[in-house]
């Protein structure tokens, strides 16, 4: 059986240094006593700067596996917050792939199926970038630049089940965070959604009501922000020419 690998483009951030622990702890949406694990860094707003992958290297030195172009945000960010922390903060060159079905390197849990994050493995890869997005989208997984921006909620990515723990210490963007999770409710969720030939933008309507927006779209699968109030069996007319589709996941 070929082995199924695909590049996966990264960006890459160094915090190494005795207070490395200490510092991510407070600055990141999770416990990175649990790394690897993924996380957010967060304005005090709980808008998304960068979601990551912490990975422990040693004792005080952790890599921050972000996305491509967010390098320096995240970079900048923590160097602004640092203060008299004993950490060094720097941009690393690293390359990584998604070996599915491999035990070994960093869990991933992009694509809907058991993988594995390589760094710096030298594996060609077998899978081509549209078949990986085709899988991102079929696990209904948001992306940066896509499903999360500075403008989404996490909680409207489901970011909050993934990306943050409830129990840990204070960090930027903890309250809003915590407030929404208990006595909030967002007014739209991501949606996985069969329609054929459906594009990023496309207006999601219902009974000519807006309800929604296509954010990623590939093979008869998009994914899309929709009201909460969109029951699973509404009938979806997608786009200009009112494609019909119907969403997969509440």
């Amino acid at each position: 059986m070929t082995r199924r690998v695909a590049t996966r483009p990264r960006d890459y951030v160094g915090v190494a240094g005795p207070d490395a622990e200490d510092f991510l702890q407070r600055m990141l949406s999770n416990d990175v006593t649990s790394a690897p694990c993924r996380a957010l860094l967060l304005t005090p707003k709980a808008r998304v700067i960068a979601p990551v992958t912490v990975v422990r290297r040693a004792e005080d030195d952790f890599l921050l596996l972000t996305e491509p172009g967010l390098g320096e945000p995240v970079t900048s960010t923590l160097l602004r917050a640092r203060f008299a922390a004993k950490v060094k903060i720097e941009q690393e060159e690293h390359t990584s792939v998604v070996a599915f079905g491999e035990e070994e390197g960093i869990p991933n849990r992009e694509f809907g199926e058991a993988a594995s994050e390589l760094l710096d493995a030298g594996v060609e890869p077998t899978l081509s970038g549209e078949e990986l997005e085709q899988l991102r989208i079929e696990a209904g997984m948001p992306a940066w630049g896509k499903e999360i921006d500075d403008s989404i909620l996490p909680a409207e990515a489901g970011l909050d089940e993934t990306h943050v723990s409830f129990t840990k210490g204070c960090y930027p963007g903890q309250e809003p965070i915590a407030r929404l999770r208990h006595r909030g409710k967002v007014n739209r969720i991501l949606r996985v959604l069969e329609v054929e030939d459906a594009s990023q933008g496309d207006e999601i309507r219902v009974s000519d009501k807006v309800v929604g927006r296509v954010t990623s779209a590939a093979g008869g699968r998009a994914l899309a922000y929709v009201r909460v109030e969109v029951p699973l069996d509404a009938q979806l007319a997608v786009g200009a020419d009112r494609k019909t589709g119907r969403a997969l996941t509440a």
